[in-house]
C-alpha cells in the first residue's frame, strides 16, 4: 500500500519484519546497558582507590606523630632542623612534644636536642626555651645536652641556652645574638611606573613599614625601640642559660656569628662533639632514639594542599620579626 514502509529484521531475529522505532528503542537499550556497566566499573576504580588512600594515611598516622619503639635503656635524640616559625618552618610544638616523649620515657637516660637552624621567630624559640626548663625541673636527674650541627644561630641559640652543656663542632657557625625586622622599599619604583599608592587606614600609624609609602622617621624610631625591647630579652636569656661560662665581650650580643672553636673560647659552648660522641662518652649510652615529631601521611598532604601561589605573594611583602 501507498505510504507503508518496511524494514528488513534484525539479524537473528524472530521476526521478518521490524518497525523503525524498535530498532532505535533496541539500540538504545542496549547503549544504555553499556553505558551502566562503564558507571558500575568507574565507581569500583574509584572505591578501589579510596580504600587504597584510607588505608595509607592510616599506617602512617600510626607511624606518624611521637611514635617511638624502644625497648632498652638509651640516649633521647629530638632534631630541630631549618628555620624556626612561619611557614613551613618548624613549630615550638612540633620540637616540645618530641622534647616531652624524650623526658617521659623512662628508658632514656638523657635527653640530646640536635640543632641545625639559622634561627627564626622569637616567639616560637622563647616557647621552645621555656618547655625544656620546665622539662628539666621535673626531671632534674635526666641530664639535657644541646648538641649543633652545622649552623645554630639567633633563634636556635636561643634554644640552646637552655641546655646543661652545650656541644658543636669547631666548623659550626655559632651566635648572632640579635634581632632583625626585614621589608622593602618601592616608593621610587612606583613614581617611575606612574603608580599612585591608596591606603586608607583608621589610626595614623596603622600603615606603618608599609614598603609602598614613605619610611616615617617617628614610626622608624617606634620600630627600632621594640626591636632593643626583644633583643634585651634574647641577651637576658643568654646571660641566664650560660651563667659565668660566656664572655664579657660585647661583641657577643651585636650580631656577629663565629665557628665553633671560637665559640667555645668565648664560652658560646662548652666543648666539642657530635650527636655519637656526647652519647657514648658523656652520656655513657651510646644506643640513640629519635623522639623527634613526624608529621603524618594526612598532616603533610592537609599542609601541602593548603599552600597556594597569592600566600606565597603575600608572604614576601609581610614584615616580620626574626632572630636571625
Amino acid at each position: 500500500m501507498f505510504g507503508k514502509k518496511e524494514n528488513q529484521g534484525l539479524p537473528g531475529s524472530n521476526q521478518g519484519v521490524v518497525s523503525s522505532n524498535e530498532i532505535l528503542e533496541r539500540l538504545a537499550e542496549d547503549y544504555m546497558k553499556e553505558q551502566k556497566w562503564k558507571r558500575y566499573i568507574k565507581l569500583f576504580f574509584v572505591a578501589l582507590f579510596l580504600l587504597y588512600i584510607i588505608s595509607v594515611v592510616f599506617i602512617a598516622g600510626k607511624s606518624g606523630a611521637g611514635s617511638v619503639n624502644a625497648s632498652k635503656p638509651h640516649t633521647a635524640v629530638v632534631s630541630l632542623e631549618g628555620v624556626i616559625g612561619g611557614n613551613g618552618g618548624v613549630l615550638a610544638d612540633q620540637i616540645n612534644q618530641g622534647l616531652r616523649k624524650a623526658f617521659e620515657s623512662k628508658l632514656s637516660k638523657a635527653v640530646l636536642l640536635h640543632l641545625n637552624s639559622p634561627g627564626g621567630s622569637p616567639v616560637q624559640s622563647a616557647e621552645i626555651n621555656e618547655e625544656i626548663l620546665r622539662l628539666r625541673a621535673k626531671y632534674p636527674n635526666k641530664p639535657f645536652y644541646a648538641v649543633m650541627s652545622d649552623v645554630c644561630a639567633s633563634g636556635c641559640y636561643y634554644v640552646a641556652v637552655a641546655a646543661e652543656d652545650i656541644y658543636a663542632n669547631k666548623s659550626s657557625i655559632v651566635g648572632s645574638i640579635g634581632v632583625r625586622m626585614d621589608s622593602f622599599g618601592f616608593v621610587e619604583t612606583l613614581e617611575k611606573l606612574g603608580v599612585e599608592r591608596r591606603s586608607l587606614t583608621a589610626g595614623e600609624n596603622k600603615a606603618i613599614l608599609d614598603p609602598f609609602l614613605p619610611t616615617v622617621p617617628s614610626q622608624q624610631a617606634h620600630a627600632e625601640k621594640m626591636l632593643a625591647v626583644v633583643h634585651q630579652q634574647f641577651i637576658d636569656t643568654v646571660q641566664k642559660g650560660r651563667g659565668e661560662r660566656i664572655s664579657n665581650d660585647p661583641d657577643i650580643y651585636s650580631g656577629l656569628f663565629w665557628s665553633g672553636e671560637t665559640a667555645k673560647s668565648l664560652g658560646l659552648v662548652d666543648d666539642f662533639g657530635s650527636l655519637n660522641y656526647v652519647a657514648r662518652e658523656i652520656v655513657k649510652q651510646d644506643k640513640l632514639v629519635d623522639y623527634s615529631y613526624r608529621p603524618s601521611f594526612f598532616e603533610e598532604f592537609s599542609d601541602n594542599l593548603g599552600v597556594s601561589i597569592s600566600n606565597g605573594i603575600s608572604q614576601a611583602f609581610t614584615t616580620k620579626l626574626q632572630l636571625q
